[in-house]
């Protein structure tokens, strides 16, 4: 009966879904109501009915993607993680694969069930799917590993999946290391990234910032810093981001002499400081007392061509008023208020995404 009906799809561009213990056939328009039937039972799992099921369907690489997803997410919904993985290994050895949406819900499920291991087959599947991976992706399989130390597991993931994806895996990798640090992994985020430099995807311009960025927002700088200079040492030149990212952790951690420094290799390269960097700076000796070194920032800052966020303003007249300078925060108050259809606003410090 159940292979008949599986049969009569191929021949007929029909969807079969399960009730209860029987097939019915439903559109493919209607391929979803696959999702929201009565799960089928542990007996019914059987490797031999997952079998039967791939058999009948794996000649309709366009529908049967569809079916698939639909039917590994029901099994999901309804717990059953060892009937929805052994369907997809079934699936990956016949080379169908499924939806991003599916594999987010696999990879979600997975993680929840603390399977390390079928969280990294996921994940390499959806690389090999060639569908579009989003930071839910990511950060999903980052937080599987939060309960472990397995840095052996950690590593051979990473070295898998950086040869999968060759010559494009060092962006993947780099995805990587930012999705560990988004979910407060940084010392794996920085594992993975010394193990890079083993691997045939070396770490590159945005792998180096990613890096500083982690190290300078959990505050340590020393390493930051290092980091900068092997980065030189690599023969990696740094960006305006790479200095605006050292100024600004310098700045949060009240290390305002260092911001200089980095202010003067910067333009000595040949980088010119942007709105990013004259923000933290003008923030840093602002907060310090250095009202006159701000002010001088914020005249420079000008006179380069640079229109001021409201953010700045705010900064320096607050700043002002603390150090008791009364007139010079009504006359830049005065001028914030007059020009403010032209300040750079929020929409213009958005992160954009890596």
């Amino acid at each position: 009966m159940a292979g008949f009906l599986i049969q009569n799809f191929i021949t007929s561009t029909l969807v079969v879904s399960w009730v209860g213990p029987y097939f019915v056939n439903t559109s493919i328009g209607n391929y979803q109501s696959v999702a929201t039937q009565a799960s089928p039972t542990e007996e019914e799992l059987t490797d031999e009915f997952l079998k039967r099921i791939l058999s009948d369907i794996e000649n309709d690489p366009t529908s049967t993607r569809e079916i698939c997803s639909a039917y590994i997410e029901k099994l999901c919904r309804a717990g059953k993680l060892p009937a929805a993985a052994s369907l997809l290994q079934s699936l990956h050895g016949k080379h169908i694969f499924l939806t991003t949406n599916s594999y987010n819900i696999l990879l979600a499920t997975a993680g929840e069930g603390n399977d390390i291991g079928l969280v990294c087959q996921i994940f390499k599947d959806l690389l090999l799917s060639w569908e579009p991976i989003s930071s839910t992706s990511y950060l999903t399989t980052a937080k599987a590993f939060i309960n472990t130390n397995n840095a052996a597991l950690l590593l051979g993931f990473i070295k898998e999946v950086s040869e999968l994806t060759f010559p494009r895996s060092v962006i993947i990798v780099n995805r990587i290391i930012f999705a560990f640090a988004e979910c407060g992994q940084t010392d794996k985020a920085l594992l993975i990234f010394d193990h890079m430099k083993s691997l045939k995807c070396k770490p590159d311009l945005v792998t180096y910032n990613t890096v500083l960025e982690v190290l300078g927002r959990v505050g340590r700088a020393n390493e930051m810093l290092h980091e900068f200079a092997s980065m030189k040492e690599a023969n990696i030149a740094p960006d305006v981001i790479s200095y605006n990212t050292l100024i600004n952790s310098l700045r949060k951690l009240g290390r305002f002499d260092a911001c200089l420094v980095i202010l003067k290799e910067m333009e000595e390269r040949g980088f010119e400081p942007d709105l990013l960097t004259y923000k933290a700076l003008i923030e840093s000796f602002g907060r310090s007392g250095n009202v006159e070194v701000s002010l001088r920032l914020f005249d420079e800052m000008k006179g380069r061509g640079i229109r001021p966020s409201i953010y700045i303003y705010r900064s320096l007249i607050n700043n002002l008023k603390k150090m008791g300078k009364l007139e010079s925060a009504t006359t830049l108050l005065e001028e914030m208020t007059a020009s403010l259809s032209d300040h750079v606003g929020p929409k213009d410090f958005k992160r954009k995404n890596k």
